[in-house]
């Protein structure tokens, strides 16, 4: 829709139901944190009674994998809550909040394991390996299938890749410590367990350092990753008619829906044949859903030109 006002400007907004939170994820979140509830008791049980501090601890790496999904599925949940009078944006920012703790999360849960296998590198200490590696192998099915649950959705949500991440990076771990105790039954070198650990530690450090970075980016509002603001600035500046483009800004409502603002001098004015057009190209080029933009016929009217991009 499009509105004239004073200073002969118009304004349009595009909020199109484009709409991509996950709500279709709810039950792989349900899904995912129900098997790794079960499957964290089940690791404390034969963690203790196999005296193994390996699987005791994973346990508790497991627990904060079920706590970042069911911050994850509320995210998800409070993300389509309708817009009130004092939240006009709905509670959309939820997802990014989540995702930033999730990060953190997963960097922490690096930071433990780490810790653990210098430890253990120091002072190896026996388990009862078989059912160490049963225990773990089931670690390997659980964990895998969930992350599978969330692999088609990864590129599209922060969250759902965060959930992904967590799973695939558990799955590892598993599967770490179920070759660390095939070695260690066959050789009886302790020191393997811990040499694995670190090995993982690292691989989930490449790939939870990415989502703590786009996760930051997105709480300050950065433009999200995989859109340009140049290329939309130019987009804007080439439209039929334009020119001139400032006071132009582009930031994440959520883990899945960006919007965008932008001043656009015009001097023959607009219709709104031409102000939806452009909401449409926005939304279907670049996967902008939410934009407003501000037609104006004089370049020396509006105090926030020129643009203030540096």
């Amino acid at each position: 829709m499009a509105h004239a006002h004073h200073h002969d400007h118009s304004h349009a907004h595009d909020h199109a139901a484009h709409s991509h939170a996950p709500t279709n994820f709810g039950w792989a979140f349900a899904i995912g944190a129900s098997l790794n509830a079960g499957f964290v008791i089940a690791e404390l049980i034969f963690g203790y009674a196999a005296n193994s501090l390996a699987l005791i601890s994973d346990a508790v790496h497991n627990l904060s994998d079920v706590i970042a999904l069911l911050l994850a599925w509320a995210a998800a949940w409070l993300a389509q809550k309708r817009p009130t009078q004092r939240y006009t944006y709905g509670y959309r920012r939820a997802s990014i909040l989540a995702a930033l703790f999730n990060a953190g999360l997963l960097l922490v849960a690096v930071g433990g394991i780490i810790v653990e296998a210098i430890n253990r590198l120091q002072e190896p200490a026996a388990v009862s390996s078989w059912t160490v590696m049963v225990v773990a192998a089931f670690g390997i099915a659980i964990n895998g299938s969930t992350a599978l649950l969330f692999m088609r959705g990864r590129d599209g949500d922060l969250n759902i890749r965060g959930a992904y991440l967590h799973m695939a990076a558990d799955a590892g771990v598993s599967l770490g410590v179920v070759v660390a105790a095939l070695v260690i039954m066959l050789t009886g070198w302790l020191w393997v367990d811990p040499a694995i650990s670190l090995v993982i530690a690292a691989a989930v450090l490449a790939s939870g350092w990415g989502l703590a970075r786009d996760s930051v980016n997105l709480a300050l509002d950065g433009v999200p990753r995989g859109i340009e603001l140049a290329r939309v600035k130019d987009y804007l500046g080439a439209l039929e008619g334009v020119s001139e483009v400032h006071d132009l800004h582009i930031w994440a409502m959520s883990t899945n829906e960006t919007a965008l603002t932008a001043h656009l001098v015009r001097p023959d004015g607009t219709d709104d044949a031409f102000l939806h057009r452009v909401c449409e190209e926005l939304s279907h080029r670049f996967n902008i859903h939410h934009a407003t933009l501000q037609i104006e016929t004089r370049g020396d009217v509006c105090k926030l030109a020129p643009a203030e991009q540096v």
